[in-house]
């Protein structure tokens, strides 16, 4: 599909997804084709086997921010650097997937556990590990070379680039701040929100929104919209996210409801039951919590906790809470009709989905 053939005035989310694939593949097939050693196109592949399936919510919103604040003309440009998002996003998901030692991505194994192969030793799983390093920062140089052939005028390039710089030092941070919190359970209900802030609600909505707008030379006001939407929009985002480590089915989220659990992420959810509960469940979560080899059994076991101190039923209060907010913000913003429509829609999905 020619991202040509989609005018502005008719661009949905199906047609973004589209025209961003065609973006991606495009641009590996090229890479592919032009390594002639067997190892290094079978990475190529790996990267993208791991791009499919992907929901591509960034470029999507940074199409949209572009729409929202008046963006005309040619969209080349623009699915390119809504295609070069999606190349971090990549880089971010294969480096967590490491850090996180998860074994599946939607619902495919991950990319360290592919490399290491089935045998299973030590050595193999370095390789793995390393080997998964390093097409992670393949993909983080490669969202570069999308961005810096996207053919941006002066202007963009002067509005957008530090705008990213922004989002990728915010998604490491966030990353940090989650590394520090994970396997230290605390009932710390604004730290979790803090690094949800960073690691989702910025990264994953305000900056794709803002680059987008940026393309469209959006003024501060209609930046600021995009932030005062973003940010509980993100915030529910992620903590949507969160029940469906614990509560999600494989075959929706393509990734174990254990693993969460096991790598005892200290999340809002979690955090809330800490705080309300009595002793002898506090005793229980910090004991099942974090535990590797935790089995469903004992999942249930924290979800009947879960469910006891109130903690999920207050979760999905803040969800609904900063959907509205999310909402209230999009009756004033100065946007397109069509793209509040198209944002509604979003936060309806974003806040509300199975996977």
């Amino acid at each position: 599909m020619s991202i040509h053939t989609i005018s502005p005035d008719i661009l949905d989310p199906v047609a973004t997804r589209a025209a961003v694939d065609t973006v991606l593949f495009d641009f590996l097939e090229n890479h592919r084709k032009n390594f002639g050693q067997r190892q290094l196109t079978r990475l190529v592949k790996l990267l993208e086997e791991f791009l499919v399936g992907g929901k591509r919510i960034r470029p999507i919103l940074a199409v949209l921010g572009w729409q929202a604040t008046g963006g005309k003309n040619d969209l080349t440009a623009v699915i390119r650097v809504a295609a070069s998002l999606e190349m971090f996003h990549a880089f971010a998901l294969i480096h967590d997937d490491i850090m996180d030692d998860s074994d599946t991505r939607r619902g495919r194994p991950t990319i360290h556990r592919i490399l290491a192969g089935k045998r299973g030793d030590d050595r193999t799983e370095r390789s793995g590990i390393g080997g998964a390093v390093l097409l992670g920062d393949l993909a983080f140089a490669w969202s570069d070379h999308l961005l810096h052939t996207a053919g941006l005028t002066p202007a963009q390039s002067a509005a957008v680039y530090p705008i990213l710089t922004e989002m990728r030092t915010e998604v490491m941070l966030g990353q940090y701040l989650d590394l520090r919190a994970t396997g230290e359970l605390t009932d710390d209900v604004e730290a979790t929100l803090t690094v949800n802030r960073y690691k989702t609600a910025k990264y994953t909505v305000e900056r794709p929104l803002h680059i987008g707008a940026a393309l469209a030379g959006a003024d501060a006001r209609a930046l600021a919209a995009c932030t005062a939407y973003a940010l509980p929009l993100g915030e529910a985002f992620q903590l949507r996210d969160d029940l469906l480590g614990v509560y999600g089915d494989i075959r929706d989220t393509g990734k174990s409801r254990l693993d969460d659990l096991r790598a005892g992420k200290n999340t809002t959810l979690v955090a809330l039951a800490l705080r309300a509960g009595d002793a002898a469940q506090r005793s229980r979560l910090r004991t099942l919590i974090g535990d590797p080899g935790l089995d469903e059994t004992g999942a249930e076991e924290v979800r009947a906790i879960f469910a006891a101190t109130g903690a999920r039923d207050a979760v999905e209060r803040m969800i609904d809470d900063r959907y509205r907010r999310a909402l209230g913000v999009l009756d004033s913003a100065p946007f397109t009709t069509d793209a509040v429509t198209a944002l509604k829609h979003l936060s309806a999905t974003a806040t509300r989905r199975n996977s």
